[in-house]
């Protein structure tokens, strides 16, 4: 069993960033709303503006927070089918698997790209505006794919999204 004071130190795990309460309040409110305005952001967090404004670049600087992102609801754009699709990568092409996973993450119906243990080795979410496009999709894209071993798709009946997201 691994002692609570060894559990967070930086000499064992060099990329983690010690957080504080003030930070946790910062990061939680944020991701309910990246748009919160920094005097409201500094009230809910209990501290002033300058410090909160201070407090949220630091943690960008740390790498903590990397972005800010819009959502948006695929079913709004007529994309109404959505699917996770499980790539084999060629044995061959293993040592590319990342740079397959970024060129994949362009392709204009993928949402998202995770690389995975096990026998699937890339997953891909995937909408589309329906089932014969996703199936082209696949088949032309995917499927058709020099460094492509095999797909699985499976299709989503519906997203339920973090609150936060």
């Amino acid at each position: 069993m691994v002692s609570s004071e060894i559990i967070g130190q930086s000499a064992i795990r060099p990329n983690i960033v010690q957080l504080d309460d003030i930070d946790r309040i910062l990061l939680r409110e944020l991701v309910k709303d990246a748009r919160i305005p920094n005097n409201a952001l500094a009230t809910r967090a209990g501290i002033a503006p300058s410090t909160c404004l201070a407090r949220v670049r630091a943690l960008r600087d740390a790498g903590v927070i990397t972005g800010f992102h819009t959502a948006v609801d695929p079913n709004k754009l007529g994309l109404m089918t959505a699917a996770l699709v499980a790539l084999r990568i060629r044995p061959q092409a293993r040592s590319r698997m990342v740079g397959i996973a970024r060129e994949l993450s362009k392709l204009p119906n993928v949402l998202s790209s995770f690389l995975m243990g096990g026998d699937r080795d890339i997953i891909l979410h995937v909408v589309c505006t329906s089932p014969a496009e996703l199936r082209d999709f696949v088949s032309d894209e995917l499927s058709a794919h020099p460094d492509i071993a095999n797909t699985q798709t499976d299709l989503v009946f519906e997203h339920i999204a973090n609150p936060g997201s």
